[in-house]
């Protein structure tokens, strides 16, 4: 009877049968095969994670083993007890000990249940007795994940709601839900978007009838068709094969990293070549020019403003730092006529705030757009044949990028004195007329009134010793002899941003003053910095800092918005850090248990390239002087960004090296030749970011940490497990943090000491002011 067992299970293992039914199901280490043998479906498990069971389809025919889908990707099975079976209510269900961890949760029951793979790779549950594609009740097709094959929808159906879109593995062994989503945006004119998490990291552009806007190359090839889908019911792509699948195969994949991919199938070589690659280059990074700048990726530098605008923040721009993207020159006046410039061979903007309409002409577009004052630009919707249809955009026109060839035309709208033509504003003529026969005296009048008026405001202004305009028309910042340029913010503003400085609102409370969380009126979050009166940091360090942050755009340093020096305040106003400082979380009893290593190591990594950026890549050399744990906040994605530079000093020239009577900074971070000599370089910081390093991997506070076999402070501690210690420059810790080199053997810290535990202990976050050295206890000192 068992041997009779065996034979039939084996049988089932080996049979090409291509159907589950209820009198039989698929057991771990079974497999059903599609009727031509192109596609295999059962359980598997990946070389990274050998323990767990997932049952997916996989290509059969051709590189074998390479897998499509998986039904439990977020739910395996951790032995091999797993069994497939079809139900009438629930469709098919993946069972563990008959508990059910995964079903395809159908839409209606059928009276005789059946799940068929078929040669295309797509999973049907049906009614046996009902085979046609009208009454499929459910198919995997419909649930796509990170591969898009031949056949398959990617969009939306408008009657059911039902929205097809791609997602990430979390990692090539892993084949649970990644970070990264790859979709349909029904927002204005459709367009596909890829998303990491809510940041949007890249767009197709728009459908332009022949392909994508966002293609230099478009799709159209001997192998595959695209198809757009336009329509009252469903909204859709696919692709389909010119060839036979027995000549070609190809299929498009979304990567573990967030790349879109098309790949083929090399038979040569037997392997899957890469086609296509929908993101090649930094122009592809969604408004990587900001708003209304033109990314070209042959160009130096890659980005531009349009014809009739200017960079928003010009030193960014200088600075390499395109994201504040670019503001016009002149300002729209609608009522005295508006025109367009043609912008050439470029990437359409951004279409979530659009509108469209598929039966109109370019003509009857341009008239639509001047017609309306909101309308920034418009455009063809089908460039083929001449063009037809059109598109209208409303907002900021973001994303857009330039090309030689291949690129499609856009219309934006500009003031009549900066458009090529004011077609539709005849009226324009006539008010020049107008102009022309007002009197001279009138004339002088009016510009006699303006130059009181402004005298009068520059004269309020010039009292209050804090605001002047530059010849840009830009807000200066001037306290003294003083000045920089920089946004600025009024005290109303500020107050109304944060709720008249509610306490609801603060975020915590520095030696300098207390921190709050504000919103301006166009949504955008802010952290105010509000300085006391008996704040540490007096006007000195409030210029230090507005001067050298302003200076500055890394992604690993906090962004300086603006300040506000009216009424007697001194605000400084930063981007918003969601996550607040790194301190909040690693010595958080509770919050550091989810803080895995690789977050703490992406970090650690983030710190030192934003040491290694203010050391050797900016254009100033600076020293931070006070890098600690709550001066590195994180952002909505955990990315560390150093912030308060109030300590910072700028190094010129060859300088290498500086001193000061005066030394300020953070205890338990500051090295012994700047706490006891009061000199300082680039190795402070390297010697504040041990620290760091040290208190990020332990969860310890240095000054607070605590040991049974001896008194040291955490870095006693970690000299008693090495026996060297040394301070590297920063390219060699960013080099060994993203290499897999082996670290060398550290060498005795230069500083460290030996507390007496009948002295107060001084809260990690005091500072040490010049006149408090001699209550340092040595027991080491030799900087290196």
């Amino acid at each position: 009877m068992l041997f009779f067992s065996f034979i039939f299970s084996l049988l089932l293992t080996c049979t090409a049968l291509d159907t589950i039914n209820t009198n039989q199901p698929l057991r771990d280490g079974q497999s059903i095969v599609s009727e031509h043998g192109e596609f295999e479906m059962g359980f598997f498990s990946t070389p990274g994670l050998p323990g767990n069971r997932y049952f997916g389809i996989w290509y059969k025919k051709i590189s074998n083993g390479t897998v499509v889908w998986v039904a439990n990707r977020d739910n395996p099975v951790t032995n091999t007890s797993g069994i497939v079976r079809v139900t009438t209510s629930k469709g098919i269900v993946v069972l563990v000990n008959g508990t059910i961890i995964w079903s395809s949760n159908s839409s209606r029951s059928v009276n005789n249940p059946i799940a068929q793979l078929q040669d295309t790779g797509n999973l049907v549950f049906r009614d046996k007795n009902d085979d046609g594609p009208e009454n499929i009740v459910w198919q995997s097709f419909d649930h796509p994940q990170d591969n898009f094959l031949p056949g398959m929808k990617l969009g939306i159906d408008l009657v059911t709601g039902m929205q097809r879109y791609f997602t990430s593995w979390k990692s090539a062994d892993d084949p649970s839900t990644g970070s990264f989503i790859y979709r349909i945006d029904a927002n204005g004119y459709p367009q596909l978007l890829l998303w990491r998490g809510s940041k949007l990291t890249y767009r197709t552009g728009p459908w332009v009838g022949i392909g994508f806007s966002g293609f230099p190359k478009q799709e159209q090839t001997e192998i595959y068709t695209p198809k757009y889908v336009i329509s009252p019911k469903e909204i859709y792509y696919e692709s389909e094969l010119v060839s036979s699948s027995d000549s070609v195969l190809t299929r498009l994949i979304l990567t573990p990293d967030g790349h879109v991919q098309r790949l083929i199938w090399n038979k040569q070589k037997h392997e899957w070549s890469l086609y296509l690659s929908f993101e090649v280059n930094d122009c592809d990074t969604y408004k990587f020019c900001g708003g209304n700048g033109v990314c070209n990726i042959n160009n130096s530098p890659r980005c531009e403003c349009m014809r009739g605008f200017h960079p928003n923040i010009q030193e960014n721009w200088a600075a390499a730092d395109w994201s504040g993207g670019c503001a016009r020159n002149t300002q729209l006046d609608c009522k005295k006529g508006d025109g367009f410039i043609k912008v050439l061979g470029i990437k359409l903007p951004d279409t979530r705030l659009s509108w469209y309409n598929l039966t109109l002409n370019l003509h009857e577009c341009r008239s639509l757009c001047l017609n309306n004052c909101s309308c920034r630009a418009y455009s063809n919707a089908d460039f083929r044949g001449g063009g037809s249809g059109c598109l209208l955009w409303f907002g900021t026109l973001d994303d857009i990028r330039g090309y030689s060839d291949d690129g499609q035309d856009l219309y934006v709208r500009m003031a009549a004195s900066d458009s090529e033509n004011t077609e539709g504003n005849k009226s324009s003529s006539t008010n020049r007329v107008v102009v022309i026969v007002i009197p001279v005296l009138a004339a002088m009048g009016v510009i006699l009134v303006l130059f009181l008026l402004y005298a009068f405001r520059k004269r309020k202004l010039k009292r209050k010793g804090i605001v002047r305009l530059n010849s840009d028309g830009v807000a200066t910042n001037r306290i003294g002899k003083n000045e920089f340029d920089l946004p600025l913010f009024t005290f109303v503003q500020i107050a109304k941003a944060t709720n008249d400085f509610s306490f609801n609102n603060k975020l915590g409370e520095g030696g300098f003053g207390p921190v709050y969380k504000g919103m301006l009126d166009k949504g955008q979050e802010i952290a105010v910095k509000r300085l006391s009166e008996t704040s540490r940091q007096g006007i000195d360090e409030f210029m230090n800092e507005v001067s050298i942050i302003a200076k500055l755009q890394h992604r690993n340093l906090v962004k300086l918005l603006g300040c506000c020096v009216e009424e007697g305040e001194r605000m400084l106003i930063y981007e918003y850090m969601p996550n607040r400082g790194l301190d909040s979380i690693i010595f958080d009893e509770e919050l550091c248990k989810s803080f895995d290593w690789l977050k703490r190591y992406n970090i650690i990594n983030g710190i030192a390239r934003g040491l290694l950026y203010l050391h050797e890549d900016s254009r100033l050399r600076i020293i931070h002087r006070d890098l600690k744990v709550s001066n590195i906040l994180l952002d909505h994605e955990m990315n560390p960004k150093i912030s308060d530079f109030g300590m910072a000093r700028i190094f010129g020239g060859s300088e290498t090296e500086a001193s000061t009577t005066r030394v300020v900074g953070t205890y338990g971070y500051m090295p012994p030749e700047y706490a006891i000599e009061g000199l300082f370089s680039t190795k402070s910081d390297v010697y504040s970011f041990g620290v760091l390093v040290l208190e990020i991997v332990s969860g310890k506070k240095n000054r607070g940490f605590k040991h049974p076999d001896h008194n040291h402070n955490l870095l006693g501690h970690a000299w008693r497990r090495y026996n060297e210690k040394d301070r590297p420059s920063m390219s060699s810790v960013v080099l060994m943090l993203s290499s897999k080199i082996e670290l060398p053997v550290p060498k005795e810290p230069g500083f460290y000491s030996e507390r007496n535990p009948e002295q107060n202990n001084h809260s990690s976050s005091s500072k040490c002011e010049s006149e408090t050295i001699n209550q340092i206890s040595i027991t080491y000192l030799a900087p290196r």
